[in-house]
């Protein structure tokens, strides 16, 4: 049986969401299966059970407030990747100190790469591909008219295995600090 990796997630359920999705869908169809997310924690095989870390993710972001971001320009990790992507342009610190923060115990990894907080678009196979798509992308994100802030407030827990990723469970943020108002 192959091996599982995990990541967290956040779902982009927001028009930027629908923006990105509908983009992919036009400029690299292959890869409409993805639904709209930032990542916090890119993937990763545990170190620990996937009970322990679930409980641990629980824990940990019950603690974490809920904040917004403001989506940036479109770039690309080239020459590293043929990824193209949204940056996080305003708050991305609280992407990468929730990162930081949970990027421990059973979820700890050397990651190959910095954690730079983003949306992802599409990833091509060439990079002319990636260049091509980037510029596109620009353009259109250039005529969105809607908000480019986005409400975090929670996160998903997702799994991959045999290349299918599947949802695990919804980590909400700031549930202790909800319930310590109650």
């Amino acid at each position: 049986m192959p091996s599982s990796r995990y990541a967290l997630v956040a779902y982009i359920h927001h028009p930027v969401g629908q923006f990105v999705e509908n983009l992919r869908q036009e400029l690299h169809p292959v890869t409409t299966h993805m639904a709209a997310h930032l990542t916090i924690l890119p993937p990763r095989q545990l170190s620990g059970s996937e009970e322990a870390a679930l409980e641990f993710l629980e824990e940990a972001c019950s603690r974490v407030v809920p904040f917004d971001i403001e989506m940036g320009e479109v770039g690309t990790f080239l020459p590293t990747t043929p990824t193209v992507f949204i940056q996080v342009k305003r708050a991305a610190y609280r992407m990468r100190e929730l990162h930081d923060q949970l990027s421990v115990k059973a979820l700890h990894c050397d990651e190959p790469w910095p954690y730079i907080p983003h949306l992802t678009i599409l990833k091509t196979d060439l990079d002319q591909q990636a260049r091509d798509a980037a510029v596109a992308a620009q353009r259109r994100w250039d005529q969105f008219p809607g908000s480019r802030t986005i409400h975090v407030d929670e996160l998903m827990f997702v799994r991959e295995t045999g290349g299918v990723w599947q949802d695990v469970a919804p980590v909400p943020l700031g549930r202790s600090l909800l319930s310590a108002r109650s």
